[in-house]
This record gives structure tokens, C-alpha cells and sequence, in this order.
């Protein structure tokens, strides 16, 4: 089992077992043996075998076309990649996605991360919330029905429901698969 290449959380585990964190610290010293590396980080030949097996199916370690063992560090820069983009996307505020003051106040409480957690269920907060989604649609645009599918599809997985909803309170019009903006708030510039 290999873990995906960016996954920092795999990354970690890779690294959380002593034995493992000595095999990739005696390959970043330069050790490109199995006895280099055990001499290096201070284990048996059995224990740097187990280690490299592990760190190789994880990605971290590889074989260079000279047959010397080589830290795959790229590895590590993709992991840190990854994991600063997932806390951008946790920390993404209302406002960063284009929010009105006011659409941010409710929007807090109902999207985590850039994404709709829920639809509101009380209709004042609910149309707030679909003045929001409203406002990603270009007024005068015609948009085909995957085209509106898409935009909403970044911030609920229940497209259907919100291009429901946007169309019963006036937000999208619709006709024959290809709806436009109606209504909402408008930036006046």
C-alpha cells in the first residue's frame, strides 16, 4: 500500500517510528548504502531492511540508476504543499469568496473551508445565502445547465437543491437547460 504523494498526515506516519526518522536522516547525511546506513543511524542490517521496505512503499525512499539508495525529497515538498493548501482552504474566510459584510455574518455559520456545510433552513438566512451564490453568475451570461452545475458544485455537493432554490426565489431564471442571473445583489462601480 502506497500513500498518495502529498498526503502530509502519511508523511508523518512514515517518520513517526524512530528506526524509519534514522534510515532518512542518515540518507539526507549522505549514506547510499543498507551499511552505510546502519553504521550512520545506529541500527542491524534487519532493522535498516524494514525500515527502507516501509519508506520505499511510502514513496521516500528509491533506487537511483547507479543502484545507490537516494531520499526522494520531492516527496516532502509535495507534502508541504499539500498541507499548506488544505489550511488555506480551512481558513478561507466569506469575504475572501467575493462576500458582502452582511452575506458574511450568516455565511460563518453555514460554510466551513470555502464550502456550504448546510442550505439554511430559516428562508431569510437561505436567501442570503442564495444572493451569495447568486453573485457568481455574470449578469447577461447565459449559462448551460453543467457550466451552472460546476459553480455550485464548488461550494455544495447538492447542486440540484441550490439551482432549485436559486431558481424558486428569483435568483436564475431558466429555460431549456440554460439559465441566467435574475436577481441578487449587483456591484456598482
Amino acid at each position: 500500500m502506497s500513500e498518495a504523494p502529498g498526503d502530509a498526515q502519511a508523511l508523518v506516519g512514515l517518520l513517526a517510528d524512530l528506526r524509519r526518522f534514522k534510515v532518512v536522516a542518515a540518507l539526507v547525511l549522505g549514506a547510499a548504502t543498507t551499511a552505510e546506513i546502519a553504521a550512520a543511524a545506529g541500527l542491524d542490517d534487519a532493522e535498516v531492511r524494514r525500515a527502507l521496505e516501509r519508506l520505499s512503499r511510502g514513496g521516500l525512499v528509491g533506487v537511483d540508476p547507479g543502484g545507490e539508495l537516494v531520499l526522494r525529497h520531492e516527496r516532502f515538498a509535495a507534502s508541504a504543499r499539500a498541507a499548506s493548501q488544505e489550511k488555506r482552504l480551512v481558513e478561507v474566510s466569506p469575504e475572501e469568496l467575493g462576500a458582502t459584510s452582511e452575506q458574511a455574518a450568516v455565511l460563518r455559520n453555514f460554510m466551513t473551508g470555502g464550502r456550504l456545510r448546510e442550505v439554511p433552513a430559516v428562508a431569510s438566512k437561505r436567501r442570503v445565502v442564495l444572493d451569495f451564490l447568486a453573485c457568481r453568475f455574470e449578469p447577461g451570461v447565459r449559462y448551460p445547465e453543467r457550466d451552472v452545475n460546476e459553480i455550485l458544485g464548488a461550494f455544495h455537493p447538492d447542486v440540484a437543491a441550490l439551482r432549485r432554490y436559486l431558481v424558486d426565489e428569483g435568483f436564475l431564471e431558466r429555460d431549456q437547460g440554460v439559465y441566467w442571473r435574475a436577481g441578487g445583489t449587483v456591484e456598482v462601480t
